[in-house]
């Protein structure tokens, strides 16, 4: 069977727009390299399974000066289509309104009478600048008072946190540092390796960035490491390391000792975590590149600790990543649910008697949280593990990103 794309096509990887620039097969699926439309995004290409694309349709739907979806209103007894980035107005003319296509557009994207300015921006969707689609969902999964809270906590601007790299110094040592760099930040409760930035700097020109005191992770992000109680002198593997933000945090928590094997499906998010790693100190890590289901064999019922860092919807960081709300897609949610039962189901196998997983995203929808492990562990493999604590962290509730992790731990017997 062919690749469903072709060089050239436009499409959407992890809610960043780009072209496919080649196509190989590697075993029963291809990998497609995405070049990225976006000239500041590193790295500018990255591969990834066609499966996790999302093709860009309709030239029409979309506005002709930065391709962003256009959202359809309706205003004053006319209808609008907007463009929420670059604030592009056109009016849809009455041709195109008594088409049956363009007629059938309108009724899927537009629900409601007529409506005032004052009126309109309490419609919760336009209030929050997220589509219909995502609004619904969201009150599905959490409810209509939770999601309400938690979109509201997403349209904040995100704080700026520092994690210590404990390796190489302590929170009271950077802490100092940065003070006589006119930087201040300040500890945060219960985190013992975090700084919280009082004012947004440039921090990566610093010396101590430089020298690898720290990394910028968010501090529910850091709760990640801690929660999957790593050890110095265990083998831990993280399945879908990245470019390793929690590899690297997991490193410091071992002291260097041990073994951290650093797997991912893309050599290139490997190559950024060994530049990052030999920036932190961190010298335990190996790193090895998901291309055949025999890397995932190899190390079955070896590992002491297991972390799966599942790729999810991100519904949780959306105030890092605010145009990803325009440009993710419901079947890209629905495709990555599928996906992450897949990867818990087949990277749970690494874990050895007596050892422990974390599951865990950056979402805050429970059909990819906790429905999910509920969901494994009624599997036949699932069976082999018992769940111990879960953490749902809100951003409405912590001030930081949304997370989940589930902690398991594999019988003995």
């Amino acid at each position: 069977m062919a690749s469903r794309f072709k060089y050239g096509d436009k499409v959407s990887a992890n809610g960043h727009e780009g072209r496919v620039v080649s196509i190989k097969k590697q075993g029963n699926t291809y990998i497609c390299k995405v070049k990225f439309d976006n000239e500041y995004l590193l790295p500018s290409e990255m591969d990834y399974e066609e499966s996790l694309l999302r093709e860009i349709i309709k030239p029409e739907d979309r506005c002709p000066c930065c391709y962003t979806k256009w959202t359809v209103t309706k205003f004053n007894n006319q209808v609008w289509k907007d463009c929420k980035k670059c604030n592009k107005t056109e009016e849809v003319i009455s041709q195109e309104a008594k088409n049956k296509k363009s007629k059938n557009y309108w009724d899927q994207n537009y629900k409601g009478e007529d409506i005032s300015f004052d009126e309109f921006s309490k419609i919760r969707a336009y209030r929050e600048s997220i589509p219909n689609w995502m609004d619904e969902l969201g009150v599905k999964e959490l409810g209509e008072e939770l999601w309400t809270k938690e979109i509201a906590a997403q349209n904040q601007q995100a704080k700026v946190i520092l994690r210590v790299n404990t390796l190489k110094t302590t929170r009271q040592k950077l802490h100092a540092i940065l003070m006589d760099l006119n930087i201040e930040t300040e500890f945060l409760k219960d985190q013992p390796d975090a700084l919280v930035l009082k004012e947004r700097a440039n921090v990566f020109l610093t010396d101590a960035f430089k020298d690898g005191f720290f990394e910028v992770q968010d501090a529910n992000s850091q709760l990640v490491a801690a929660f999957l109680d790593v050890k110095p002198g265990m083998k831990v593997v993280d399945t879908c390391a990245g470019a390793g933000g929690k590899t690297l945090h997991m490193a410091s928590l071992m002291e260097n000792k041990g073994l951290l094997i650093a797997m991912d499906l893309y050599e290139s998010k490997l190559k950024q975590l060994k530049l990052r790693a030999k920036r932190n100190g961190a010298f335990n890590i190996e790193y090895r590149i998901i291309d055949s289901t025999k890397v995932i064999k190899k190390l079955y019922e070896k590992a002491d600790r297991v972390l799966i860092d599942a790729p999810c919807s991100g519904l949780g960081v959306l105030k890092r990543n605010p145009d990803s709300k325009w440009k993710l897609q419901p079947e890209f949610i629905d495709n990555i649910r599928k996906v992450q039962a897949e990867v818990l189901e087949n990277y749970s196998r690494i874990v050895k008697p007596g050892g422990k997983l974390v599951y865990a995203t950056c979402s805050v929808l429970p059909s990819e949280n906790q429905e999910q492990v509920k969901k494994f562990l009624t599997t036949e493999n699932g069976k082999n593990f018992i769940f111990v604590q879960d953490k749902k962290i809100l951003a409405s509730d912590s001030g930081f990103d949304g997370f989940y992790m589930a902690l398991l731990e594999r019988k003995t017997d």
